[in-house]
């Protein structure tokens, strides 16, 4: 008799308003999550850069974001980040602005898609829509890491 093992697939969708807190509770959310499944190893680094693309959220648009966080079949991990602006940004749109330069070292910001590129085993982004920003448009910015 041959029995078959249910994938540990799943997922989970947060809603983020646009407040300068959003990222802490994506990282609070995700962190939770990932211990909650057994998945710890990935925990930081998926923590990490959830952070980052919801704060690009928060910086770059005036309105809401949405993340949902997705354990696949084979055993990566997926993290999609929804917000208002329809920009794609290297390295999640097409080359040959696929890939993001240093921040120069005096400067505060600006290192947060590069983590994305060095972290991630996997990433790109989708523009959805190209009505007014209020009716659905905007763009997904996903990332994967790990695999068992």
């Amino acid at each position: 008799m041959v029995t078959v093992a249910p994938c540990d697939t799943w997922a989970y969708a947060l809603r983020l308003p646009h407040d300068p807190r959003a990222a802490r509770v994506a990282r609070m959310t995700v962190r939770s999550v990932l211990d909650s499944h057994g998945r710890v190893e990935a925990r930081d680094t998926v923590a990490l850069l959830t952070s980052e693309l919801v704060t690009n959220a928060y910086r770059h648009t005036k309105g809401p974001a949405s993340l949902r966080i997705t354990a696949l079949a084979d055993g990566r991990l997926r993290v999609g980040v929804w917000d208002s602006h329809p920009r794609i940004p290297a390295p999640f749109g097409e080359p040959p602005q696929d890939r993001v330069p240093l921040a120069p070292v005096d400067v505060e910001g600006g290192r947060g898609l590069r983590l994305v590129q060095e972290y991630a085993d996997r990433w790109g982004g989708w523009p959805l829509g190209d009505g007014p920003l209020d009716r659905g448009a905007g763009k997904l910015l996903w990332f994967e890491v790990g695999g068992l």
